[in-house]
Order: C-alpha cells, then structure tokens, then sequence
C-alpha cells in the first residue's frame, strides 16, 4: 500500500512476518538446487525433492496469503495492470512510490511464480508417474526457464526499488523490518508458523532419504530414485 505518512511518523517496523521469510527463502533454496540437478541422472532424487518441497511450500504460501497476516494477504498486494504500470511509469520518471508491502510491480512476479510453481510441481510428479510423455516434459523445463526469468526480474526490480528509494528490500526480508507508520506494523512474527514449515520441510526431507533405498531394495537406489521411468545408473 503507497502511504503519505509523513516521513517523521516512519521508521523501520515490523511489516513482514517469518512465515513469509522462511517461505522466501526456501523458495529460492529449493528451486536453485531443483535447476542445479535437473540434468543429473544421479541426483534425480535430490532433484525431485527439492521439487516437491517447492510445490508444497507454494501451496503453504497460496493458504498463508488468505489467512496471514496483513502484508501476507493477496488482498493487500495483489493489483489490477493498472497499477503495475502506474508503478513501473513512477520508476521511468524517477519517481518511485513507496510501498510498506509488495510493491505492484513484486506483486505481480509473485502471482507468476506461484503459479509456475503449481505446474512444476505437478508437471514434475506427473513426469515421475510416466505420464505425459515428451511434451509434459518440455512443458516442465520451459515452466522452469520461466521460473527463472521471472525472479531475475523480480531480483532486478527489488535492487533498482532500492537503490530509488534509498530502502534496502532485500534487508527487510531477511529481518522482517521496513519504513512504515506504526498502523501499517504487524504485531507478531508468527515463529510458531515458521517453525511448523521449516519441521514440516525437514520431516519430508527425512522421509524421502530414508525411503529411497528400501524402495529400490539396495544402496543404487539413492542414485536412481525419482528418474522417470529410466533404469541403471551413470557408471
């Protein structure tokens, strides 16, 4: 939300909660280590479940966007093209607006890469299942050529916001801090939240090291689980 609070009344509160940190971050770890592995058969496992974990985190953040707290909400962040282009004409004249949440510009590469997370996810489990064929899994590498060049955009736009504004925006999602007034804050971190995602991204880390061996009944299985459909390994 743009505010004309005046600058007196602003400092750095509390605007982001850790739920959405934690998901950012992870977001980020998940897919730069999925792309890293996408073209090695021996990692395939690896791969896959860094790539279920981006779909489950994303379908995390889809829930939290409903019912988290304000900045957290689509409601305060998602805007009509409109306003992404009244935004991107302020950052042409110099001029940029400041926003205690998203930005319009942030809104809509998060929208994006929420959705392309959906289809990664459910092209890459439909691809595990042998279903699909070639063109699912063309469909798969292009939606993650996407991913990637959305949130090189998204990076570019967050560093070119902050060197405009003088506000350091990735700071504030590693802290949860931003300028606002004191009725734009949050009042709690949520770390309960946080810390149910982060046991709930570890659990299922567990589970699938520990299930991949017994699932191909000897040690090869760590390096060929989650291959789709392919048998043998790269020795």
């Amino acid at each position: 939300m743009n505010t004309s609070t005046p600058a007196a009344e602003r400092r750095r509160r509390l605007v982001w909660d850790l739920p959405v940190r934690v998901f950012h971050w992870l977001l980020v770890l998940c897919f730069a280590g999925a792309w890293l592995t996408s073209e090695s058969e021996r990692q395939a496992l690896l791969h896959q479940t860094l790539g279920y974990t981006l779909a489950g985190l994303v379908v995390f953040r889809l829930v939290w966007g409903l019912v988290g707290t304000r900045h957290a909400r689509f409601a305060d962040f998602v805007t009509g093209p409109g306003a992404v282009l009244r935004y991107l004409g302020a950052i042409v004249r110099r001029r940029p607006e400041h926003h205690v949440g998203h930005n319009p510009a942030s809104a809509l590469a998060i929208v994006v890469l929420l959705l392309l997370g959906l289809v990664l996810g459910a092209s890459g489990y439909a691809l595990q299942q042998d279903i699909g064929g070639e063109w699912l899994e063309e469909a798969h590498e292009i939606a993650a050529n996407l991913f990637l060049l959305t949130a090189a955009a998204h990076v570019v736009g967050v560093l070119l916001a902050s060197r405009m504004t003088g506000e350091n925006l990735p700071r504030s999602m590693v802290d949860g801090l931003k300028m606002a007034p004191p009725d734009e804050a949050i009042r709690k971190p949520w770390r309960s939240v946080a810390a149910l995602v982060i046991a709930a991204v570890i659990g299922f880390w567990v589970l699938q090291w520990q299930s991949a061996p017994a699932s191909a009944g000897g040690d090869g299985a760590i390096a060929t689980a989650g291959q789709h459909g392919r048998d043998g390994d790269d020795d």
